[in-house]
C-alpha cells in the first residue's frame, strides 16, 4: 500500500515498509524538442525513530523539492489548536 502526497508538482511515494520515495522529473529544452529525465530518490525510514519521520520528510523535501509539508503528511503529529467555544472568550490561556 504507497500513500501519494503533492507538494505543488511534485510528488512523493510513501510506502508501508517506511520507504520514502521523491520523484521528479528535470526538462531539457533542447532545439530538437523537450528531453525529461526522471529522478528518483529512496530513503528507507526504518532505521530512525518513529518520532523523527516527520522531520526528516521535511528534511528531504526542503533539500530536494525546496518545499516542505507541516502537517500535511503522513507522519504529521502536528494537532491543530483547540477551539473555543464561542462563550469562552474571557478564558485565560495561561494560569498565574
Amino acid at each position: 500500500m504507497a500513500n501519494e502526497v503533492s507538494l505543488g508538482n511534485s510528488y512523493l511515494n510513501i510506502q508501508t515498509s517506511k520507504n520514502v520515495e521523491l520523484n521528479e522529473t528535470l526538462s531539457l529544452m533542447t532545439e530538437e524538442g523537450v528531453c525529461d529525465l526522471e529522478v528518483k530518490i529512496i530513503a528507507n525510514f526504518e532505521t530512525i525513530p518513529e518520532k523523527y519521520h516527520e522531520v526528516f520528510l521535511n528534511i528531504l523535501t526542503a533539500k530536494y523539492y525546496s518545499k516542505v509539508s507541516f502537517g500535511n503528511n503522513p507522519f504529521s503529529q502536528c494537532l491543530p489548536p483547540k477551539k473555543k467555544k464561542w462563550y469562552q472568550f474571557w478564558k485565560q490561556k495561561y494560569r498565574l
